[in-house]
């Protein structure tokens, strides 16, 4: 008969532990969400907006992981939840950027929300730790909304995006300040 060793702090029942735990699930459907997005493009042979969905993918992922890295450091039970449907059809090239835009503007919401919470609660670690996911969202936001109004500047041409996309280098540099995810970023 093995041991088993279940080591989990009180700070399990906190209300930003909770709201952690469940943006871990948010992180993970944003991943999907921009994999479906990343698809839709390569079906459409638009490889720059592909990869750029693609990375966006990665990205959410591995916040999901840091997430979760800083809960098991913290000794906070995690649990890896599903995550629901995602949108895979769009009738145009405009739609995919515009709902992740809505997405990351969400996404701050929630950030924003999970910091006024630990501050509420005098967890100054867990406000700290967001800080830098407070910074990242400024800067998805800003992307995103930028990537729309090229869209839009393109008027149809979406080519003009696929070469902004290349001479950008639109969120190819990895910022060594991010918080360490479980397993490794990718």
């Amino acid at each position: 008969m093995a041991n088993t060793v279940e080591k989990h702090s009180e700070s399990d029942h906190t209300k930003f532990h909770h709201l952690l735990r469940e943006q871990v699930g948010h992180e993970f459907a944003a991943a999907q969400q921009y994999l479906a997005i990343a698809v839709w493009y390569d079906g459409a042979d638009l490889p720059r907006l592909a990869a750029h969905f693609y990375r966006q993918a990665l990205e959410e992922r591995n916040h999901a992981l840091m997430i979760v890295q800083y809960l098991m450091d913290k000794d906070v039970r995690v649990s890896i939840p599903g995550v629901s449907e995602v949108r895979n059809d769009f009738t145009d090239a405009r739609e995919p950027v515009e709902l992740a835009l809505h997405q990351e503007e969400t996404v701050t919401e929630q950030i924003v929300t999970l910091a006024k919470t630990a501050r509420d609660e005098g967890d100054y670690i867990g406000e700290q730790f967001l800080q830098w996911f407070l910074k990242e969202q400024v800067e998805e936001v800003a992307s995103m909304r930028t990537l729309l109004a090229v869209v839009d500047r393109a008027d149809g041409n979406l080519f003009h995006v696929e070469a902004y996309l290349t001479r950008e280098s639109v969120g190819e540099a990895a910022d060594p300040s991010a918080p360490r995810a479980a397993g490794g970023a990718l």
